[in-house]
């Protein structure tokens, strides 16, 4: 019987410095299990830094990692380290991405390049470097958005590209099935984070409000149990999108 604990596993967060991942951060070190976090930049370093002294207070072992995963050979790296400072990686989390509202006639092709290498690229290489390094009956989770069943306008590239990893997550969960690997993305709401902040007016922001249960925003809160659950009792669900987002959209 796989054990549905977090304590003693090795979990490796990418972009797990701040909001998101920094909270999944926190509560899986405080579940008992030992943290490889990853950050993109210099910028990010400080908030980093404080999530690794909140998981290295838990008595876990842990250690801060950065890298631009647009580059495959970065992500290997990423991995590799994460493994020779924690032992074999049992669950990989990647909640980097990238977001732009701009209109499709106003967007470049320097943006498009961007937004797909962060959206699409990285996380097919991370899906690709978890299966190859995670132990058996391990746990690959994506975070991607609640925009793949929206019809609207705006998020051309951001949507589009987080569309792939849908398809990345059911290939890869066929894939390393065989190994008793789950692989599964989860689509939040809009978060209620500076991620979602500068990209919408005032007025936009209560139009996406008044689209969720309660007449909010998704909370970070809201979706770090959910990864919490897939990489411990819910890891029979494999292949999947759970949208959570307090019904901001269905399918």
């Amino acid at each position: 019987m796989t054990a549905t604990t977090l304590t003693n596993k090795n979990i490796l967060i990418a972009g797990g410095g701040k909001n998101l991942g920094g909270l999944i951060a926190r509560q899986a070190a405080e579940a008992g299990a030992n943290v490889a976090i990853h950050y993109n930049s210099d910028s990010t370093r400080p908030e980093a830094e404080e999530t690794l002294a909140a998981v290295e207070s838990h008595g876990v072992k842990s250690v801060l990692l950065s890298g631009d995963l647009t580059r495959p050979e970065v992500v290997t790296a990423l991995f590799d380290d994460a493994e020779a400072a924690l032992g074999g990686i049992d669950i990989a989390v990647n909640t980097s991405g990238k977001v732009l509202r701009k209109p499709i006639m106003d967007t470049s092709e320097d943006e498009y390049d961007a937004m797909f290498d962060i959206n699409s690229k990285a996380a097919y290489f991370f899906i690709k470097e978890a299966g190859k390094h995670l132990n058996d009956d391990g746990q690959i989770i994506t975070i991607v958005t609640a925009l793949l069943a929206a019809f609207t306008d705006g998020y051309s590239t951001y949507a589009g590209g987080k569309s792939p990893v849908e398809h990345f997550t059911r290939a890869a969960a066929k894939e390393f099935g065989e190994r008793g690997i789950s692989v599964t993305a989860i689509a939040p709401g809009p978060m209620d984070t500076p991620f979602f902040y500068g990209q919408e007016t005032p007025e936009r922001v209560e139009f996406h409000k008044s689209q969720g249960l309660g007449n909010r925003l998704t909370q970070i809160e809201d979706i770090a149990p959910i990864v919490r659950f897939l990489a411990t009792e819910g890891r029979w669900i494999t292949g999947q999108t759970i949208f959570a987002n307090g019904g901001y959209t269905t399918r």
